[in-house]
């Protein structure tokens, strides 16, 4: 059988078809995760994190993050740590929802640890928000675990 251009052109146009195809089929198949569930709620909050960051910055020192071993060391700004501060930290693994973790906190000294999990290795953001003497401040830093 003798190909024309017909049938080439018939060709590149299946081939064209079954690719789009193919492409929407894999990305239909893509799992996207939100930041947040309530994504507006938070939105209208966020407000108390700019001035929360704004302290933070005005404070002149940045937060200490190690990890060694399966534990993550936090060192607070020399400031906050004369007197008890209280907070929340967060791990939020930019990849995937479920490698998330988030942990309350009450620092006599401004130093504190947190166990990993051996199934957390990736990049991830440290969300630190502290109350210190009715002030609230708020620290990010990203990590490679």
């Amino acid at each position: 059988m003798k190909f024309n251009w017909g049938h080439k052109i018939l060709i590149v146009y299946l081939i064209f078809v079954g690719g789009i195809l193919l492409l929407a089929f894999k990305s239909s198949q893509q799992k996207f995760d939100l930041v947040q569930q309530d994504y507006y709620g938070a939105e209208l909050k966020y407000q108390e994190v700019i001035n929360a960051s704004k302290h933070a910055t005005d404070l002149g020192a940045d937060l200490g993050v190690v990890v060694r071993g399966s534990f993550l060391y936090i060192t607070l700004p020399p400031i906050l740590q004369k007197s008890e501060t209280i907070g929340e930290v967060q791990l939020y693994c930019i990849a995937d929802e479920n490698g998330d973790m988030k942990k309350h906190f009450k620092s006599m000294n401004g130093e504190f640890d947190l166990e990993l999990l051996t199934t957390m290795k990736g990049n991830y953001i440290v969300k630190l928000t502290v109350q210190n003497k009715g002030v609230n401040y708020y620290f990010e830093k990203k990590i490679m675990l």
